[in-house]
C-alpha cells in the first residue's frame, strides 16, 4: 500500500488541496498527517482526500472539539500518538520531535512520523523508519513537501508541491 505522509499544513489550503491532489493521483490508501492543521476549516479541505486520514493534533492545533469534529468526515484525528498496522508493518504518528528519541527506543513500530520542525527528515535507526516530511504550509521553509511510502518496500519519496 502507498502511504502519503504529511505534517504542518497551518492552514494553507492551496497546498493542502495540492497535497490531496497528489495523492489521489499517486493512488495513496492511507495519509498519515502529523499534527498542526491550525483551523477546522483546514480539516474540512481535506474531505475530497482519496482514503482514510490518521492523524495527531499538533501545538498549534487549538480549538480541538471544531477539528475532532471535522475529522469524522475523513478518518481519525488523535491527542498525542497514533497507532496503526498496516500491512504488517507497525506505524505510528507523533507532532513533537521531542517524542521520537523515547519512542523509538521502545522498538514499537516499523515507521515512526512527526513533525513539528517543519524540517525534512528521513533516516533509520535499526530496523526503524523515522519520516518527518517537512511541512505542507511552506510558511516557515519555503518549501512545501510530502512524502509518499510504499509500505512492501519502505522506501520513503519526497515531493514538492
Amino acid at each position: 500500500m502507498k502511504i502519503g505522509i504529511m505534517a504542518d499544513s497551518h492552514d494553507n489550503l492551496p497546498k493542502i488541496r495540492a497535497a490531496l491532489e497528489l495523492f489521489r493521483q499517486e493512488g495513496v490508501g492511507l495519509i498519515l498527517h502529523a499534527g498542526d492543521f491550525v483551523a477546522p476549516f483546514a480539516v474540512r479541505a481535506m474531505t475530497p482526500a482519496p482514503c482514510r486520514v490518521v492523524a495527531v493534533f499538533g501545538n498549534n492545533d487549538g480549538e480541538r472539539i471544531g477539528l475532532a469534529k471535522a475529522f469524522e468526515a475523513i478518518g481519525e484525528v488523535h491527542p498525542r500518538i497514533a497507532a496503526v498496522a498496516v500491512e504488517g508493518k507497525r506505524i505510528g504518528v507523533v507532532h513533537q520531535d521531542e517524542l521520537v528519541a523515547p519512542i523509538a527506543a521502545g522498538n514499537a513500530f516499523d515507521l515512526l512520523v512527526y513533525g513539528h520542525t517543519h524540517r525534512l527528515d528521513i533516516r533509520r535507526e535499526g530496523s526503524l523508519l523515522i519520516v518527518n516530511p517537512g511541512e505542507v504550509g511552506g510558511w516557515l521553509t519555503g518549501k512545501s513537501t510530502v512524502v509518499l511510502l510504499d509500505t512492501q518496500h519502505m522506501e520513503p519519496s519526497v515531493r514538492e508541491i
